[in-house]
């Protein structure tokens, strides 16, 4: 499916029929909607299930420029109010997790927000490593001596940079930069929702320690651990990832 949303043809995932309240389902950078679809199917027995591809993921085009984690958010807005929900459930993996947190921050939405579940969620900014730091010192030394060059010095932190940087598009680059540079866990102490955090317990790119430091410090929050598990966990043991929504979600009634 898709729909122009402030002039960006964006695909997206549809399942389930509209009610009162739908599940709005962000992925993770470099993702895609289509990854929820075995987890969304039990979640649309009960509930309007609805997955986009963000700008600059999936089939989705990227932005129309340099966006941060608030263009994310203005644009998710958009898409939910463009099928005039009035109450939703969002549900964001990683990246998706970001905007979650927020979105759950903002006053004066156009919708009511009923809870949220954060899968693997990013936002917590990590301790930077010795190695870390050395990369950084490195870049920050080829931007003064590439200054008139762009192309070399994108190439020299394409080298150097993580393998979502290696991966993306320079404009992608751009983004990624603004989005791990911002730290939301000020955030975290503002959300006013029940919220589910589902981790595994393995997850290296969102380590569980961030899972337990989110659920200290969002006030209505708790956290269900999928032992063994990666940062994937929702795909690596989808059978519990599934109990554990219909338990949160009451799929059963």
């Amino acid at each position: 499916m898709v729909v122009t949303i402030n002039g960006i043809e964006t695909n997206y995932l549809e399942l389930g029929q509209p009610g009162d309240t739908a599940v709005v389902m962000l992925h993770g950078w470099a993702s895609n909607s289509e990854l929820f679809r075995a987890g969304a199917l039990p979640v649309s027995a009960k509930y309007y299930v609805l997955a986009p591809d963000l700008p600059g993921n999936g089939v989705t085009p990227e932005p129309p420029g340099e966006w941060f984690v608030d263009d994310y958010v203005d644009f998710v807005i958009d898409f939910i109010s463009h099928f005039g929900l009035k109450k939703v459930i969002l549900l964001g993996h990683s990246f998706g997790g970001r905007v979650i947190i927020k979105m759950a921050n903002r006053k004066d939405l156009p919708f009511a927000i009923d809870r949220l579940i954060l899968v693997d969620a990013a936002g917590i900014r990590p301790e930077k490593s010795a190695e870390q730091l050395q990369k950084e010192k490195v870049i920050k030394f080829g931007k003064k001596l590439l200054s008139a060059s762009p192309k070399l010095l994108d190439k020299m932190q394409s080298k150097i940079g993580s393998a979502d940087y290696r991966a993306a598009s320079p404009l992608m680059r751009k983004i990624l930069v603004n989005t791990v540079n911002e730290d939301l866990e000020p955030l975290l102490p503002g959300i006013p929702y029940s919220t589910l955090l589902i981790w595994g317990t393995l997850d290296t790119a969102t380590p569980i320690s961030d899972a337990e430091k989110m659920e200290r410090l969002i006030p209505d929050a708790g956290l269900a651990r999928m032992e063994g598990c990666g940062h994937f966990s929702f795909l690596e043991n989808p059978g519990l990832y599934n109990a554990i929504l219909a338990s949160f979600l009451k799929l059963d009634r």
